[in-house]
């Protein structure tokens, strides 16, 4: 496990973790507290995601967050962070193309102090000319949550062979164009095993079994607190604990020891 230290971790730590095995965490981060005591247990990634239209604004969806939003909650999470790699997401309609994409990313980077900007589904075209711009990519594959009005509800991605497939094909494209990372979200877990182990990148997987690169949870559900019912891919980590930071310590050691997720919290 690495040693804690005061210099933030760059995609070259990220990548080397996988290289030599070792588990990532990562928990969403919204505010300048919750990003500081984040840090502190060692949480290896902080996403500060568009899931804070719903845990944060009480929205039904995250479709209403603004990229000035996304901008304003980055700079709180990235003014106290010393440590964990910073990811900000690009909101509904903020990368409709490649013009519009790279000028909402570099606000999160130039002014949220994001270090790499996540955008869903295989949007090639977008993520080839922000990676050509020197912004780093991480993608999002599986159950888009910004695409819900044409999902029509939020449910496991890629169980029909032909669907499974389609997700494999995009994931390879993501890491042709030049993601650097690759969140999975709702996916069977044979599937998210077989793409982390088909692409050098790390893949980090939310609902997608034990043997992914690594994990992210949003924090609200893995402290038990929010507006709406914990997913079942989650897991409260407050019990047994004597308060947040101790809950996030436990998170943290049950990624990096492959204890979390189980198969209860697995499709």
């Amino acid at each position: 496990m690495n040693q804690l230290v005061d210099k933030p971790l760059s995609i070259n730590d990220i990548s080397a973790m996988k290289r030599r095995g070792e588990k990532i965490t990562c928990l969403t981060a919204y505010d300048a507290s919750f990003s500081a005591v984040i840090d502190k247990a060692g949480i290896d990634m902080l996403l500060v995601g568009d899931s804070l239209g719903m845990v944060v604004q009480g929205h039904s969806t995250t479709l209403p967050v603004t990229i000035d939003n996304m901008v304003y909650h980055t700079q709180c999470v990235s003014r106290v962070r010393k440590r964990a790699y910073i990811i900000a997401d690009l909101p509904f309609m903020t990368y409709s193309s490649p013009e519009i994409a790279a000028k909402n990313a570099a606000q999160l980077l130039q002014t949220g102090g994001a270090q790499m900007v996540k955008l869903e589904g295989a949007k090639v075209d977008c993520i080839r000319f922000l990676v050509e711009q020197c912004i780093p990519v991480c993608g999002h594959l599986g159950l888009l949550p910004q695409s819900i009005h044409q999902l029509g509800k939020y449910s496991v991605q890629g169980k029909e062979p032909e669907a499974a497939q389609k997700i494999r094909d995009d994931a390879q494209q993501l890491q042709d164009a030049g993601v650097g990372l690759l969140i999975l979200e709702c996916v069977p877990a044979a599937l998210a095993k077989e793409i982390s182990a088909e692409l050098t990148i790390p893949v980090i997987g939310i609902g997608a079994g034990v043997d992914c690169d690594g994990q992210v949870l949003v924090l609200y559900d893995m402290l038990n607190i929010g507006v709406s019912k914990r997913p079942r891919f989650s897991k409260n980590f407050m019990p047994g604990n004597e308060g947040i930071e101790e809950a996030i310590k436990a998170y943290h050691k049950a990624v990096k020891s492959a204890e979390f997720p189980g198969s209860e919290h697995s499709f």
